[in-house]
């Protein structure tokens, strides 16, 4: 039987951020229908360690600490004319581990998680190459180059350049190339020139047993008034920006309104601008929290404020999993297939954004609609299952687990 090397730049366990949630899933679906080898990087010794129920059946593991100062990157970047995404992840560890697992077992497809990873698919390897882009990195960074200025704006321009040459290059060796969304997908094939069989939308899914809002109990907080609420990690450029932008721009009129509102930023990694916010135009910031489930559930709408977003937003689709109300910007909303007015609200602007938290506020029929038909849009289309059905073939090997051939 054929093998499978997983390549990740994160550790994808505990499924506790956006791109691991993914991984995750796309790692245990490899591992029910081959033995799979699997390299990532860890941010820290205790991520290293740790554990996961199925961590003993990988076929064998390298996770590399990735501790290269993001300065260091930006210098190797600079002299050797390539993008700091791919300095920050240059690794002679892991560049020794495939060629060691390629060598030895029978590997017929490489599975690159995120473009980083792409580096360390050997010139030589005559396999199968899938490759989950997930979002258009380029386009990020071209989109950061487009709102910023001065030097920063020269860094994120340079670096959107040189991923789209990258991406070109890699999607051209890759039998498939995996993105998060029709939208992605369709961005992907006009820049890289590549045909609708080759470039594959795969979407996010959900846990629908774990985001269940009757096995969880909310966070309790006592003499509040309506509760808005942002979840995500808190030193995302995308998620700063956000919450910068709802806790000044939009709250003042919601609080107009609703003079005892809270917007709940929660979320691992505050950086220092998120946590000025705290105090300010009844903004509340929690860091970490043990389960963001309770605060869901505690919550009377949820929102995604984002001014730049790529693919799909996990956030979004954990509330409407829970039954609440979600009021998203246009570019967040995108590459959910949901529709605005019956699942959730979408906003065009900043004012509209006050506009429809305070209708959805003033009227708990309205609100309850929009999260039932949300949680009833979810349940159909959004498991992990049916998002996901089609990866194994994509990778070349048979639906049936791993267990049930051997048997």
């Amino acid at each position: 039987m054929g093998e499978i090397l997983f390549l990740a730049h994160r550790v994808p366990w505990p499924p506790n951020r956006g791109d691991k949630i993914r991984s995750h899933h796309f790692l245990q679906k490899l591992m029910d229908c081959a033995p799979v080898h699997m390299a990532c990087f860890a941010e820290d010794e205790a991520e290293r360690q740790t554990g996961w129920v199925r961590k003993s059946e990988l076929a064998s593991r390298e996770i590399v600490l990735r501790h290269k100062p993001q300065w260091q990157a930006g210098i190797e970047a600079l002299f050797s004319g390539k993008p700091v995404s791919l300095t920050s992840f240059e690794s002679p560890a892991i560049h020794a581990y495939v060629d060691n697992v390629l060598a030895t077992r029978p590997i017929e497809c490489i599975f690159v998680f995120s473009g980083q990873m792409a580096q360390f698919i050997p010139a030589d390897f005559s396999g199968r190459v899938v490759m989950d882009f997930a979002d258009v990195d380029s386009a990020k960074f071209e989109s950061y180059a487009e709102e910023g200025a001065g030097p920063m704006a020269w860094v994120h321009r340079r670096e959107g350049r040189l991923l789209r040459a990258f991406e070109r290059k890699i999607a051209k060796r890759a039998d498939y190339s995996l993105l998060v969304s029709d939208a992605e997908a369709a961005l992907f094939r006009e820049r890289s020139g590549l045909s609708d069989d080759r470039v594959k939308a795969i979407g996010n899914g959900i846990d629908l047993e774990f985001y269940d809002p009757v096995q969880v109990q909310p966070v309790n907080l006592e003499d509040r008034g309506p509760l808005i609420l942002f979840t995500g990690q808190m030193d995302y450029q995308p998620n700063v920006q956000a919450v910068d932008s709802f806790s000044l721009q939009v709250m003042p009129d919601i609080l107009a309104r609703f003079p005892d509102a809270h917007f709940a930023i929660v979320g691992r990694a505050p950086v220092e601008k998120v946590k000025q916010l705290d105090g300010r135009n009844g903004t509340i910031v929690t860091g970490p929290v043990d389960d963001i489930r309770s605060w869901i559930k505690a919550a009377d709408i949820v929102v995604a404020p984002l001014r730049i977003a790529r693919g799909i937003q996990n956030k979004v689709l954990e509330a409407m999993a829970m039954a609440k109300p979600v009021v998203a910007s246009r570019c967040a909303a995108e590459g959910i297939d949901a529709i605005s007015g019956e699942h959730f609200l979408v906003a065009d602007s900043i004012a509209e954004e006050a506009s429809l938290v305070c209708e959805i506020l003033d009227d708990s029929q309205r609100a309850g609609q929009l999260g039932a038909e949300a949680q009833n849009l979810i349940h159909s289309q959004y498991s992990w299952d049916r998002q996901i059905a089609e990866l194994p073939t994509l990778c070349g090997f048979s639906k049936t687990p791993v267990a049930e051939a051997v048997a």
